[in-house]
């Protein structure tokens, strides 16, 4: 008797334990499975909210790829980021969507758009986007860009003043974009990567620069190669021509985006042609682009959005002296002096990221609905 009571409790016991392991096991499979695809629900969301994926041919056969939601308000314009395409918006997709009718541009050298460097201008960009107003939407816009999409927004403001009813400018990097002080930002040292990368011949840029970027120098060069560089060569010398992902990083830790900003047409694992990026090395995307003249001739009502300086140092500058941000808060403040006094707000000190569309979504929606009220 005692030994068929023992003989149960052991029966009991590995039941228990394969349960538990069957448990783990799944828990482990979706948390593996959700870090490795996370970006498919930015799909699902893009597709919920009813946008079409269209392309516009302009005279000269240029091509603009474009998202366009369900006619539900008035026209609003978005203009993403370096290295990124109109899918970038999908955070907020859904509620703008629901109370205005979204255009959300691939600017040149991104996306589905042309990949033409004669193309690759803040002027070029900004005249097409103006045609694009004129000959797909029809109406006039509000227009939000973000980063190098918020310099394209504040020049199709200031050049089509008749066809653009507001704007917003969302983190754009002006003034520190200018050669005096464009080689001590973050950014400019990933431009640099780039330039060097297309001048040296080597195969993947992934790998390139994961050897160069000067995230190295923010982690820590042992903490980057531990967490970071190592990882992600591990699975490029098993895949060399895909995208590295690393399925125990979580979504949040946005280490998977690191290697994601690498996606590039030159070595087949993206969209993103370098050579845009380039001409913010050597200035040539600013040609006939004046900075201070172009926020001069805005006449729109128009919201500045700028984020904080890096929580953890307190600053918007490494121990190096490299601005780390799009802009500082004396830019901020330069840019706010130069707009139209009376139709500006200035939401400074944003507690995020530079994507303040994906990161603290309440606040851009917000700085859309401003203007549309401003409008109605």
């Amino acid at each position: 008797m005692f030994s068929q009571r023992i003989t149960m409790m052991r029966q009991q016991f590995f039941i228990l334990l394969a349960s538990m392991v069957v448990v783990l096991s799944g828990t482990i499979a979706y948390f593996a499975y959700h870090n490795l695809t996370y970006d498919r629900a930015r799909t699902r969301q893009i597709r919920h909210a009813g946008f079409v994926e269209k392309q516009a041919v302009l005279p000269d056969k240029s091509v603009i790829n474009y998202g366009e939601g369900p006619n539900n308000g008035i026209p609003l314009l978005l203009i993403h980021g370096q290295q990124v395409s109109w899918q970038d918006y999908s955070q907020v997709l859904t509620e703008l969507s629901s109370r205005y009718h979204v255009f959300a541009v691939d600017c040149y050298g991104h996306g589905g758009s042309s990949k033409d460097p004669k193309k690759y201008t803040a002027r070029a960009n900004s005249d097409d986007i103006v045609w694009f107003i004129n000959n797909v939407v029809k109406d006039p816009v509000v227009v939000s860009g973000h980063s190098s999409g918020g310099l394209i927004a504040t020049l199709v403001a200031a050049t089509a003043p008749d066809m653009v009813r507001g704007l917003v400018i969302e983190d754009a990097p002006f003034f520190s974009t200018e050669p005096d002080r464009a080689p001590k930002t973050f950014a400019g040292h990933g431009f640099k990567d780039m330039h060097d990368f297309l001048a040296s011949g080597e195969p993947n840029f992934t790998r390139y620069s994961l050897e160069h970027t000067y995230l190295a120098h923010l982690f820590g060069e042992k903490n980057f190669d531990n967490l970071v560089r190592k990882p992600a060569l591990k699975r490029l010398d098993r895949r060399p021509h895909e995208i590295p992902r690393v399925w125990y990083y979580p979504p949040g830790w946005k280490i998977n985006e690191i290697y994601d900003l690498t996606a590039n047409m030159q070595d087949g694992t993206g969209s993103y042609d370098l050579r845009f990026g380039d001409t913010f090395y050597d200035y040539s995307w600013f040609t006939d682009f004046d900075q201070v003249e172009t926020l001069r001739a805005v006449t729109c009502p128009s919201v500045l959005l700028h984020v904080g300086p890096d929580a953890k140092i307190g600053s918007y500058y490494d121990d190096n002296g490299v601005l780390l941000s799009a802009m500082d808060d004396k830019d901020s403040q330069r840019v706010y002096s130069l707009l139209p006094e009376q139709h500006r707000m200035l939401i400074d000190n944003v507690d995020s990221g530079h994507d303040i569309h994906a990161e603290k979504p309440d606040i851009f929606i917000y700085a859309v609905d401003v203007l549309a009220e401003k409008w109605g």
